[in-house]
């Protein structure tokens, strides 16, 4: 089940208005062209933005969700014909033969089930060629970021057009460790109806994450810092033999 900010509607659409700033993308921008990939598959693409990015680069793209409202907005976009979108998780994947598989931003942490997270995994290496890669960032769980999940730290109010004035804030509701679960809400001006959208991550620890992706076949070849955000996250490049 896809979590209400990804799922309902009206906050799907609120989903990039909110975060326009996508720099964080430049880094699988940049691996994406180092390791000359062709075909990608987008695990988790949301509302496609870095879908699409890929596709105006030339690249084969298929993006798979289990959000249907996002995936519709990633469809309503221009360009969008140039992607094949599935709704679905990573077990719903078609017969593949990418060079790169990818889970940008939180994907990988929301796959919170560890054997969902075990099938994702399966998925990817099946759905890649032989020497084609998976990559993906997660949290160092040693920096403790849900402790700055607060309202105070993320009020905010967001003209956005068409829409009118939207306030959104995040407070962290629960930490059973690994699992650290939180709570957006959104109110709007125009009517005055208020949205609340609650999730769940998995911090997991390198050595953890190293020994998941062993077990399933992969060589891992690298575990970088996310240039936007360093020294706080893992990003790892793996690769199929």
């Amino acid at each position: 089940m896809a979590d209400d900010c990804f799922g309902h509607p009206r906050l799907a659409a609120l989903y990039d208005p909110l975060d326009p700033d996508r720099s964080d993308l430049d880094a699988y921008l940049q691996m994406a062209e180092t390791l000359e990939a062709r075909r990608v598959l987008d695990i988790g693409c949301g509302t496609g933005v870095f879908a699409l990015l890929l596709a105006d680069r030339g690249i084969e793209v298929v993006g798979i969700d289990p959000a249907q409202a996002s995936v519709d907005v990633a469809r309503s976009k221009p360009g969008s014909e140039r992607v094949h979108w599935i709704c679905g998780d990573a077990t719903a994947l078609p017969s593949l033969h990418v060079d790169l598989a990818t889970m940008t931003a939180n994907v990988a942490q929301a796959i919170a089930d560890p054997e969902t997270w075990q099938k994702t995994l399966r998925a990817a290496y099946e759905a890649l060629r032989s020497g084609g890669h998976l990559v993906f960032e997660t949290r160092d769980p040693a920096g403790r970021v849900w402790e700055e999940w607060t309202r105070e730290n993320s009020y905010r109010v967001t003209d956005i057009p068409g829409l009118g004035s939207v306030e959104s804030w995040v407070q962290l509701i629960d930490v059973s460790w690994p699992l650290v679960a939180f709570r957006w809400t959104y109110a709007f001006a125009a009517d005055g109806q208020v949205l609340t959208s609650d999730s769940t991550l998995r911090f997991r620890e390198r050595d953890e994450i190293d020994a998941d992706l062993v077990a399933r076949g992969y060589v891992v070849e690298d575990v970088r810092d996310a240039p936007d955000r360093p020294g706080g996250e893992f990003v790892f490049l793996a690769r199929r033999p």
